[in-house]
């Protein structure tokens, strides 16, 4: 075998914001005398709700799950038919006929050739058409896309939908806003004025805007199935570590691509989106100029339409599919087809697949290692799919590896506020995605009478332990996604960033984004809640350590006892400031400038609330220090102090201003 080169800075775990190490455990791919895996199991065990919820991560078997209980609906509870939507058509592979009976199961999965609406060829008129018989047939089972529901759906009514069986795979594309959203519309539809019964799927439920997927008192109708990340890594047979980082660049990211793009490893390559600041308005041109990267270009095979790649340093034949160009949809719907049935099985088939929009969600190719991804990506959503693709378990790939190629902002240009944003929000993503990768705690109130605690299970001091069902089920269920709300609000992602007294951002912030995304919480519930998310997050975000009998936990920039946690010690802590710090050890000292320019330019407004909440910090520093705080000061919340004071004299001197008003307008009278 030919000894293979390695970039001048390859994509490797020594590099890497986050580097998570796993157990291999077996636990999760092991499957039982049914043929099911451990969260197939747990939906299973569900199989009775009329609204099923099931969020679990990629790879973890959800297509099965849904056969599994579709087969016992039809077969045990009485319902008539069960369809299938999926986003797009290259999914659709993942719910075809499949002998279950092989491994223990006692009914196999069978789709019709005809009510397969995801296969090649057909019109989307047909396939509607189609879709209308299988309604009024009597076969049972029928796959189709999101898109082939919706038009359908015009011509049906929902009572057409009684005695069926509605999956939805990727069920963030639903929104509560039913006015933009048909799928949503769609949803309310049915459940409303039917009888059917819903299993909704999804491997990242949020969606990567401000509107829910669900509004809360129809997302409290359906019973959830959680199985998180940490279990799905966890019990692996091979795959024992998985690493995201980011690479800063300036001028063309394909002109750094020897940097990033490691020849020796199966990856997928996401070009930037055509409308992005980092695309160059040709996908074409860009696909070309990955290609030089790789080396000379020797063969397209006209049956596949994949490309064989001659490494210029070594002479390695490299296998490459084209997913960016879509002006041949034949030769393109050649290659995808490729793609999902043979390259998936078989391990030399492919070696790196270029794509823009496609190959995210549902792709299948279990041997990719590295996700190269060019550009921000708003939606975490998105970045979730795309780290999918590289964790599945495969013999012989031990890491697995997600990359961001990010443009660092540029002094001189007009677009410096947007590129910060996008590289704060990007590292911002990558340490919500540390939080669902680790390891569950389990947090208790610290009492004078404990006892040991449990394995994995926190005592601490002042802790508010949930009071009622409701929050312990977004506990359970929902606390990653109440995450991803709050790091996506744009007061709280500057007010993180920006040097704001972590104690206003974790009790002014944090509760208000609380109470707007659940309405239907009390004061005691929200600050349960509000508890839960900081702890979560901080330990998370932190490093724990056993020295002797003694375990601590590293907070910013000091490590603290276990046993000495407590409830005000933690709310001192922002824990996403770690963004900033690391953005601080990545880039140059040029650019870092740059960054912080921006940042104190958009620093958050201050509210009413958060004066209030800091002026007893104001008080204390005048205390220490025996003066006030300097608005010119280096020190952050110093400056931050300041201003508050600043907002307070202000609205003092006005309120002065309308009482004498007030005062001299009696006397007229």
């Amino acid at each position: 075998m030919n000894q293979r080169r390695s970039p001048k800075h390859a994509a490797n775990p020594l590099g890497n914001l986050i580097d998570v190490h796993y157990a291999q455990t077996g636990a999760s791919v092991n499957t039982d005398e049914l043929g099911m895996r451990e969260m197939q199991q747990r939906v299973f065990a569900q199989r009775g709700a009329k609204y099923l919820l099931v969020k679990a991560p990629p790879a973890s078997g959800k297509s099965r799950a849904l056969m599994f209980v579709g087969l016992d609906k039809l077969y045990e509870q009485g319902l008539k038919k069960v369809i299938v939507a999926v986003p797009e058509r290259s999914i659709g592979q993942s719910f075809a006929t499949t002998k279950l009976t092989e491994h223990g199961f006692w009914a196999d999965w069978e789709v019709k050739p005809e009510n397969n609406l995801c296969t090649p060829g057909g019109t989307s008129a047909s396939k509607v058409e189609q879709f209308i018989r299988f309604i009024h047939s009597n076969d049972a089972v029928l796959v189709c896309t999101h898109a082939t529901l919706r038009f359908a759906f015009e011509k049906l009514s929902p009572a057409d939908f009684n005695d069926t069986v509605l999956a939805i795979d990727e069920f963030h594309h639903v929104s509560a806003d039913t006015e933009s959203s048909r799928l949503g519309a769609l949803l309310a539809d049915v459940m409303a004025e039917s009888d059917v019964h819903i299993v909704a799927m999804t491997g990242s439920y949020f969606r990567g805007d401000s509107v829910p997927v669900l509004r809360p008192e129809v997302e409290s109708m359906f019973t959830p199935v959680t199985f998180n990340y940490y279990d799905q890594l966890n019990g692996y047979r091979h795959l024992k570590s998985l690493g995201i980082g980011h690479h800063f660049y300036q001028g063309r990211w394909y002109d750094v691509l020897d940097e990033v793009l490691d020849l020796n490893k199966k990856t997928i390559l996401h070009i930037p989106n055509v409308n992005s600041g980092e695309s160059t308005k040709d996908k074409i041109e860009e696909v070309g100029r990955v290609i030089e990267a790789i080396g000379d270009w020797e063969y397209t095979d006209p049956e596949t339409g994949v490309m064989t790649i001659r490494r210029r340093d070594t002479g390695e034949a490299l296998r490459v599919a084209d997913l960016v160009d879509d002006t041949d949809a034949f030769k393109r719907s050649q290659t995808l087809a490729y793609l999902t049935q043979i390259a998936s099985k078989n391990r030399d088939a492919v070696d790196i697949i270029i794509a823009l929009g496609m190959a995210k969600e549902g792709f299948d190719w279990p041997f990719a290692e590295h996700a190269l991804t060019v550009g921000y990506r708003a939606s975490l959503t998105e970045v979730i799919q795309i780290i999918g693709r590289v964790t599945r378990d495969s013999e012989g790939k031990p890491h697995a590896q997600f990359t961001n190629l990010i443009a660092q902002p540029d002094a001189t240009t007009d677009d410096v506020t947007l590129a910060v944003n996008n590289m704060l929000k990007a590292i911002t993503a990558s340490l919500l995605m540390e939080q669902v990768l680790a390891e569950n705690f389990t947090f208790r109130a610290k009492k004078g009478n404990d006892d040991a605690p449990k394995p994995g299970e926190l005592r601490i001091e002042g802790f508010k332990e949930p009071s009622s069902p409701r929050v312990k089920q977004i506990i359970d269920t929902d606390l990653n996604d109440l995450k991803a709300t709050i790091l996506q609000d744009d007061s709280f992602a500057k007010a993180a960033s920006g040097g704001l007294d972590p104690e206003v951002s974790n009790k002014v912030l944090i509760p208000k984004i609380i109470r707007e995304r659940y309405p239907d919480l009390n004061e005691t519930q929200v600050e349960e809640l509000r508890q839960q998310v900081i702890v979560d997050s901080v330990i998370k975000n932190g490093e724990v350590k056993t020295v002797g009998d003694d375990r601590f936990v590293k907070m910013q920039h000091r490590w603290v006892k276990v046993t000495d946690l407590n409830i005000n010690l933690i709310d001192k802590v922002n824990p996403f400031q770690r963004a900033f710090e690391v953005l601080s050890k990545s880039v140059t000292a040029s650019v870092l400038r740059v960054v912080q320019d921006a940042i104190a330019a958009t620093k958050v407004e201050i509210t009413e609330q958060e004066a209030l909440a800091t002026w007893p910090k104001i008080q204390q520093f005048n205390k220490v220090e025996g003066r006030a705080p300097n608005i010119r000061s280096e020190d952050p919340i110093e400056k931050r102090y300041a201003e508050v004071l600043v907002w307070l004299q202000r609205k003092k001197a006005e309120a002065a201003a309308q009482k004498a008003a007030r005062e001299a307008e009696g006397q007229l009278l």
